[in-house]
């Protein structure tokens, strides 16, 4: 079994790599298994520096490089007829502390009939849908200067 030790900032334009599409719960674990689809089975033990964000690069001491991409799954969706009541449920949402995704159309958490009861209940429209999760970090999360494209802009885009 391969295992994955090590993040990469970046990676040459010619070089070859796997992809690998991974849950964010397991994106942001540094050890974790899974099977390629070609049904080769890995392992990765990488240092615990932060979130693999969709379109990280990992690699094995012999080289080996694995790209990892936000899997799509279960999500709360939440849309509205205007900003100002998106901001507002966000706002909500951002006082519980719970993994939020924000797309200019949309706002996206894990399942829970909870919070989607107290959306619902602010006038916001929530539905179940699949979609890859890539949640804001947070203010004070670990800061990098990467000036590649946010992970958010290169997600499916939702009206």
């Amino acid at each position: 079994m391969k295992i994955y030790t090590q993040r990469l900032d970046e990676i040459a334009s010619d070089q070859t790599f796997e992809t690998l599409e991974l849950t964010f719960d397991t994106r942001q674990k540094s050890r974790f298994r899974a099977t390629l689809t070609n049904g080769t089975d890995i392992g990765a033990d990488l240092p615990r520096t932060g979130i693999l964000r969709s379109g990280s690069f990992i690699a094995t001491n012999e080289g080996d490089i694995l790209r990892i991409d936000a899997k799509p799954e279960q999500l709360m969706q939440v849309t509205a007829k205007t900003d100002f009541e998106l901001l507002k449920a966000a706002y909500h949402l951002g006082n519980r502390h719970v993994p939020l995704m924000l797309t200019p159309y949309a706002l996206y958490f894990e399942p829970d009939h909870v919070l989607a009861e107290m959306v619902e209940g602010l006038g916001l429209q929530v539905k179940q849908v699949e979609h890859a999760f890539e949640p804001e970090s947070g203010a004070y999360a670990q800061h990098n200067h990467d000036h590649r494209l946010s992970p958010i802009k290169s997600l499916h885009h939702v009206h």
